[in-house]
């Protein structure tokens, strides 16, 4: 069953690139009496993800901060190493946002977002969505029906709905 509003999110490790390498990260304790926006997608390098879902919260950063929004995450499932270089290349990381990877999905099948395509090689990866999350509690959601878009997810969408 997917998340929805007024769930707990459930703690997992995520990963995040730093200065030192790659740093495991407890969801709960990086959520714990913040507000957080976190949105995720299929995969790093990809299309959709690419051209319109990370630029739509570079765009967005800091009206998302004047909200009172402590951070904003990019979550996938994939390495700490290409969300890394993913960040720079899209310039994610110069307008805020981290970048978190999920390698083995064990966020988004606990959150029931995981779907496969196997013909074109997506295997266990996110469903396309935005959330914002105060103190762990999900207090916004909104996820595409298709992954392929990028619509309701967006930063404009999420912006304007909280």
């Amino acid at each position: 069953m997917a998340i929805s509003k007024g769930d707990q999110l459930p703690d997992a490790t995520l990963v995040e690139l730093t200065d030192k390498g790659p740093a495991q990260i407890s969801l709960k304790e990086r959520l714990a009496g913040r507000n957080v926006v976190i949105f995720a997608l299929p995969g790093a390098y990809t299309g959709t993800c690419t051209t319109a879902h990370v630029p739509s919260f570079i765009r967005t950063a800091d009206q998302f901060r004047d909200k009172g929004v402590d951070e904003i995450v990019c979550l996938s499932v994939n390495d700490p190493f290409v969300m890394g270089a993913w960040g720079k290349d899209t310039g994610a990381d110069k307008a805020g946002i981290t970048m978190l990877g999920d390698p083995d999905a064990e966020f988004t099948k606990a959150v029931g977002m995981d779907f496969s395509a196997p013909p074109v090689g997506l295997i266990n990866r996110s469903k396309r969505y935005a959330m914002y999350v105060q103190d762990g509690t999900v207090s916004v959601i909104q996820a595409e029906e298709n992954p392929g878009q990028c619509d309701i997810s967006g930063g404009e969408a999420l912006l304007d709905a909280i």
